[in-house]
């Protein structure tokens, strides 16, 4: 959390990027565009399904 100190992050989306970290196969189903900025394992994308509004 200390990384994207600038952008407000929830603990449960902190949650959900340490989930993504330990199943590499894994995507997150959210309407949160932050997602697009964090990253696991500090340089590795998340996979997400972000359905068009």
């Amino acid at each position: 959390m200390e990384k994207y100190a600038d952008i407000p992050m929830s603990f449960a989306d902190a949650c959900l990027v340490r989930m993504a970290e330990m199943f590499d196969d894994s995507h997150v189903l959210t309407l949160d565009s932050d997602f697009m900025t964090y990253r696991k394992h500090r340089t590795s994308k998340i996979w997400t399904i972000m359905p068009a509004g």
